[in-house]
């Protein structure tokens, strides 16, 4: 019973949780975008939640792994979840070349930032609006 309660919830949470990570990945390719050869990152939000709420593991025990294809190579932060554990971040694929190699499109970036910031905001209100709608039936008014 309390499961079917909290469901809703923790959703929202992992959504909060993934937000979170895509900020920090956007912010990072702003913070580079005159690194030459950086090359901008990024992951597929709505596929990797839904192997978040399909997968046997949380986000949280999720986001901790890294991921590497050869041993020598530094690790990376990833978001694998679910059964697909080949899921690793995107790279960028640069709109308009430039002559240091670095991927970073301003423009795509503030806009995702934005984006991603509007509905980081819109989840946090949810999960608030949630809880108060809980506490009111639980304290019955």
């Amino acid at each position: 019973m309390f499961n079917k309660i909290t469901a809703n919830l923790n959703f929202q949470t992992d959504a909060l949780v993934l937000r979170a990570e895509r900020q920090r990945l956007i912010s990072s390719n702003i913070a580079n975008v005159d690194t030459p050869g950086y090359v901008a990152r990024d992951f597929d939000f709505a596929k990797t939640l839904k192997a978040a709420t399909e997968g046997e593991s949380s986000v949280q025990e999720q986001m901790r792994l890294l991921s590497t294809t050869d041993a020598k190579h530094i690790p990376v932060p990833t978001v694998n979840f679910g059964k697909d554990k080949d899921q690793r971040l995107g790279y960028s694929l640069s709109a308009q070349p430039a002559l240091d190699n670095n991927t970073v499109d301003m423009d795509r970036e503030r806009a995702n930032f934005v984006d991603n910031a509007v509905r980081y905001e819109a989840t946090l209100r949810f999960i608030n609006g949630s809880s108060r709608t809980l506490l009111s039936a639980i304290t019955g008014q």
